[in-house]
């Protein structure tokens, strides 16, 4: 089944920071999503001056608990990046 994630960053003035000292190990880990078939899309949200505020990911796993424990182990979760994540039962058009 596909899930739609929309993670929104913190807004707090160290909110980019924190996103940054993340970004290798969670590039990292999106490569290994999609050795393993789960990535389908996604990518960082931005602001109207191009900063990013969060992120969008489509993803495909058996079961809403799966994705949970995929978003939980994230590396931009772990380091207190994402504030506000909403995860939708998704249709990808492939």
């Amino acid at each position: 089944m596909d899930f739609l994630v929309i993670a929104m960053d913190g807004t707090d003035d160290g909110a980019l920071n924190r996103r940054m000292g993340a970004r290798d190990e969670h590039i990292a880990g999106i490569g290994k999503l999609k050795e393993q078939g789960h990535f389908i899309a996604g990518g960082a949200i931005m602001d109207d001056d191009g900063n990013m505020i969060g992120s969008t990911v489509i993803v495909e796993f058996p079961d809403r608990e799966s994705v949970e424990k995929c978003i939980a182990a994230d590396p931009y979760t772990r380091g207190n990046v994402w504030q506000d994540v909403t995860i939708r039962p998704f249709r990808a058009v492939r």
